[in-house]
């Protein structure tokens, strides 16, 4: 039963972001925004707001003869953006470093300045923007929505929601990229319509470097086409040569075959991100996996042919229209019979949507599948690649079962609790923080420490499940998981910075603020500051149970260095800032115990902050 439930929720929310495009205007505007922009503003741009909903529609037609933008360059985003993109960066140090295809960065570049201008001005008049175009206009749509996302970022409270769909668009960047966009909790604003034989959406996972010349000529045909808006699209790749056609066709077919047979597209230079919405004349279906993205763009071309994957490109109109008019189209298993489960029955839909069942349609009679057996193997496959996107994840189950993994291990967390109390009550008077880091040897202190350890690992997971959207997209804000990451890092972070301190890590990296903080504080305190917080804040009538600044005794070894050192010095300046920042730390010291934000260990007769507070004054 559990099964079942998984497998039905997981297929409801891939196919979640598809329904609701096909069930509004926003894909018919995007794309009658998108040929507007195609026809009257090549190389260019066009801005229209309809209602409260800004569109942003960049041309298709963005290259120059002659241009680099047909090969597979990437370069480092953090060195030639100018921060634009900062909030992507952070990345570990154990991951290359986020790539994107250099023309495709090099034009958005030249874009940015007027579409600066242009998106500042309709903030605060719209609720939403949607950013949208075809082809190399759709790269460029991606990064001007990136750039956007990393801009509303950095506000307090963001009012405008942004949302990027493009149609044929290349792909963009790299594995880490696609990571990146994961982590920011980003990947439902992209919205990425594929045509079901398109060939330019896949011309990147193909080694194109000896075909430069022959993609350019394609380039060139499109470009034409795009600017003819009545022109009948059948029969149209007649006018490139034959040699053009296929030589691509085999050359993407055959690396994309490669790549699809792996677990992860691992060995591609260039990584799908966001939401990919595969359509063709019986409607749609939504895939997000990686994995199963790649599958999906071979094993629909693997059904085409070198006509019709270039012809396609150019259909995009028409396969809107479908979309669209065939939302509600009923559909039923006359000769199979009902499938055993809702999850088969899903699967088995979302087959007859993209065109992909074993019983070929009268439109791909014209198609070069030689081997009468081709076309049911496909069929499997791509019933085995459903099911893998479907059982991807399913982030309601895993953020229930994940609270039933937190309350086993509440017994660690309650046992460092009793070890506090037992540190703030004894005889010595040194406190919690200094007890541990001054008594770590021992065999008590080797337990708790031994919890900490456990308590860190469990909460890691939590972020790389959050960061890989295995958790609802709202996890981040729900009270229970915010209190409890709080609670945890007040409690925990004291006994990481006694450590960090005990084993002199700071001699060697410099001190825990700055160079020895876990990464997963720095996601709590913004988990924390995003809560919602009551107007009115009751002031505190005794002392906190713990410390409200977890790195507060961090900053206390900072400034017992400080002090140190002031003695020492000698020269005048450096003297004068070394008592300056040991004032503003006395200051911000004050304040807490003002506001009763310390807890009573801090000020115990024998602790660190007692003695230095002692030094001070002297």
């Amino acid at each position: 039963m559990e099964t079942e439930t998984s497998c039905r929720s997981n297929f409801e929310m891939s196919e979640m972001l598809a329904t609701y495009l096909a069930s509004t205007s926003l894909l018919e505007e995007a794309w009658r925004i998108c040929s507007i922009a195609n026809t009257k503003f090549p190389g260019a741009y066009m801005v229209e707001q309809i209602g409260s909903v800004a569109y942003v529609a960049f041309s298709g037609i963005q290259m120059d003869s002659g241009s680099d933008q047909t090969s597979r360059n990437l370069v480092p985003l953090d060195a030639e953006d100018d921060g634009l993109f900062a909030p992507l960066y952070r990345h570990s140090e154990a991951e290359e470093p986020i790539k994107v295809h250099k023309e495709m960065l090099k034009l958005f570049l030249s874009m940015y300045p007027s579409l600066q201008i242009q998106i500042m001005a309709l903030m605060g008049k719209v609720k939403s923007i949607v950013i949208t175009g075809q082809s190399i206009g759709g790269t460029t749509a991606s990064l001007s929505a990136l750039w956007l996302l990393c801009h509303l970022q950095s506000m307090s409270s963001p009012v405008t929601t942004v949302l990027c769909i493009t149609f044929g668009s290349p792909l963009l960047g790299n594995e880490t990229l696609h990571r990146s966009i994961r982590r920011q909790r980003w990947v439902g604003n992209f919205c990425h319509v594929v045509s079901k034989h398109d060939i330019m959406p896949r011309l990147l996972f193909a080694e194109i470097v000896n075909h430069i010349s022959k993609i350019q000529d394609l380039l060139n045909f499109w470009h034409c086409c795009m600017a003819s808006p009545h022109i009948i699209v059948t029969g149209l790749s007649s006018q490139l040569p034959d040699d053009v056609k296929d030589t691509i066709f085999q050359c993407v077919l055959k690396d994309l075959e490669l790549l699809a047979q792996a677990e992860e597209p691992s060995e591609s230079l260039f990584w799908p991100f966001g939401s990919f919405v595969f359509c063709c004349q019986e409607g749609a279906i939504c895939v997000e996996n990686a994995a199963s993205v790649t599958k999906m763009m071979y094993l629909m071309l693997a059904t085409a042919s070198p006509c019709c994957s270039i012809e396609d490109h150019l259909k995009y109109g028409d396969y809107i229209a479908k979309v669209s008019n065939q939302f509600l189209k009923a559909r039923n298993f006359q000769e199979e019979g009902l499938p055993d489960s809702s999850c088969e029955a899903g699967v088995a839909l979302a087959l007859q949507s993209s065109q992909l069942t074993h019983k070929e349609s009268v439109q791909d009679l014209c198609l070069s599948m030689q081997n009468p057996n081709t076309r049911k193997e496909v069929a499997i496959m791509a019933k085995d690649c459903l099911h893998m996107a479907q059982n991807d994840h399913n982030p309601n189950l895993t953020a229930a079962n994940l609270a039933i993994k937190l309350s086993k291990i509440v017994p660690f967390r309650a046992e460092i609790e009793w070890y506090k109390t037992r540190c703030d009550e004894a005889d010595d008077q040194m406190g919690y923080y200094d007890s541990f880091k001054l008594k770590g040897g021992s065999r008590r202190e080797a337990r708790i420490n031994m919890n900490r350890h456990k308590l860190a690992g469990f909460w890691n997971s939590v972020i790389l499940m959050l960061e890989s959207n295995k958790l609802p997209h709202d996890f981040d804000r729900r009270g229970k998981w915010v209190n409890a990451s709080q609670f945890y890092k007040l409690l925990v972070e004291p006994l990481d910075i006694a450590d960090y301190y005990r084993t002199g890590m700071h001699r060697e990296h410099g001190h825990y603020i700055e160079h020895g903080r876990e990464r997963r504080y720095q996601i709590f305190d913004k988990w924390w500051r995003d809560r919602r917080v009551p107007e009115k804040e009751k002031k505190r009538s005794k002392f906190a149970s713990l410390t409200q600044d977890s790195c507060f005794w961090a900053r206390v070894e900072e400034a017992r260095e400080w002090l140190d050192n002031v003695r020492r010095e000698s020269d005048v300046t450096k003297r004068r800032l070394l008592w300056h920042k040991i004032d503003v730390f006395e200051k911000y010291a004050g304040k807490l115990i003002e506001n009763k934000e310390v807890s009573n260990d801090v000020l115990a007769k024998n602790s660190s902050f007692s003695r230095w507070m002692e030094e001070w004054k002297k």
